[in-house]
């Protein structure tokens, strides 16, 4: 079967690796532009393009699909491409651009994605953050045969993961990473034997992962430690749950509810005791115990580490975020 695979962080590595290593043909690749990262802000490429590069498939990367959008030039490229490949079937896994209808309608057999939550729960862009951040018990994947909508396509494939309670969206991403990489080659493998079958998404049961946003990754101690240690763990690793201690704002890594209490009177964000294996802070009729934390430009260190370099009392008190 010849495919086009449309993705572009690590996430979506993963599953090209596999379709590739299942035998699949790779025709052509869709990957979004080189991006300006790290300290120096120099051009990178996408996981995705590294790896088609490596396997030595044609890479195209348009700012747009939409033929009467901004970028009409390189959406035209790119349709040029798509047609030139000749598809069975598009494999699609975190592309981060949306796909138009004549896109949707270029394979023959359609264009499958990878979706990393039970749909219809978490449709959107962060589906992993946002059942960490919720709380949820088990997310899984869903492959689904995409349409217009906003993933609302019909399902072919649904497998679930439970959700530990040490687990950090990088933990789950690697995990889920895995498994959508296995279900999206058992579901082409179904396309390719005329094996599909539709289901249609519950009615019931939606909900949006909205996008990360740097502004949320402010603590607010004015919340119980459940909710404060949750998205300690959403957050990780981006972009990282963070609070202000005496002008210097510090990514909290590591957490959990801590025992007890705080005394009647303790201020929200009032670190209560400090020691080797716990830093003690105060939240809302419950106790935050910090286990792992970084300064800016510093490494990620564990609470007795980190005290080595950092004079930490009780009494001191974390700034409260101000929406």
């Amino acid at each position: 079967m010849r495919l086009i695979f449309a993705g572009t962080p690590e996430f979506a590595r993963v599953a090209l690796e596999r379709l590739r290593a299942a035998g699949f043909q790779i025709a052509l690749v869709l990957t979004q532009p080189d991006r300006p990262a790290g300290r120096g802000m120099k051009l990178q490429a996408s996981s995705v393009k590294q790896c088609a590069l490596d396997m030595g498939v044609l890479v195209a990367q348009p700012r747009s699909l939409r033929l009467d959008g901004k970028f009409p030039e390189e959406a035209a490229a790119a349709r040029a491409a798509i047609e030139a490949a000749q598809a069975d079937a598009m494999g699609v896994a975190a592309y981060g651009l949306s796909l138009p209808q004549w896109v949707l309608d270029a394979p023959r057999l359609g264009c499958f994605n990878i979706h990393a939550s039970l749909l219809p729960r978490w449709r959107g862009a962060a589906p992993i953050h946002r059942a960490s951040e919720a709380g949820d018990t088990e997310t899984g994947v869903t492959i689904m045969k995409m349409d217009a909508g906003l993933d609302t396509g019909d399902m072919l494939l649904v497998e679930k993961l439970p959700i530990a309670a040490t687990d950090t969206t990088a933990t789950l991403h690697d995990k889920l990473a895995a498994l959508g990489g296995r279900l999206i080659v058992d579901a082409l493998e179904l396309a390719a034997r005329g094996g599909l079958k539709l289901v249609p998404q519950p009615i019931d049961g939606v909900t949006y992962a909205h996008k990360i946003e740097k502004h949320e990754a402010m603590i607010d101690w004015s919340q119980p430690a459940e909710l404060i240690t949750r998205r300690v763990r959403a957050f990780n690793p981006f972009p990282g749950a963070a609070a202000t201690l005496s002008g210097e704002t510090l990514k909290i890594w590591g957490a959990n509810v801590g025992l007890g209490t705080p005394p009647s009177g303790a201020e929200f964000g009032s670190i209560l005791s400090v020691a080797p294996d716990g830093i003690a802070v105060a939240a809302m009729n419950s106790i935050v115990n910090i286990t792992e934390l970084q300064r800016p430009g510093a490494k990620r260190l564990g609470v007795a580490d980190f005290l080595r370099g950092f004079d930490l009392r009780p009494g001191m008190v974390f700034q409260r975020r101000v929406d």
